[in-house]
């Protein structure tokens, strides 16, 4: 049996190279910098910064109360924190379900 797979590929280097790819056949990607990268990504998905940006603000305000001594509202905020993660974990899920919907059609 060895003798045939030596004739095979020895036929195989017979009949020489491929043929070049033409130059427009290669697909050309575009380098993309962090700031596209991410208007690109606000854009597909708006509501994840929006839950960031909510998850930092209830963070910060609730570290001020606390440094103030109102312990109440930082409480609050706290809480609040832990909802806008919550709603940033379900606005990211939404996002990879809806695309992943988008590329099977």
């Amino acid at each position: 049996r060895r003798p045939e797979r030596a004739v095979v590929v020895t036929l195989a280097m017979a009949a020489g190279p491929p043929p070049p790819l033409e130059p427009s056949a290669l697909p050309t990607f575009h380098e993309e910098g962090f700031a596209e990268k991410f208007m690109r990504k606000t854009r597909e998905n708006p509501l994840v910064p929006l839950g960031c940006l909510c998850t930092v603000g209830a963070l910060a305000y609730g570290i001020i109360c606390f440094k103030k001594g109102n312990t109440r509202r930082s409480q609050l905020m706290m809480r609040a924190r832990v909802v806008a993660q919550g709603f940033t974990f379900a606005a990211l899920l939404g996002g990879m379900v809806a695309t992943a919907i988008k590329s099977r059609q």
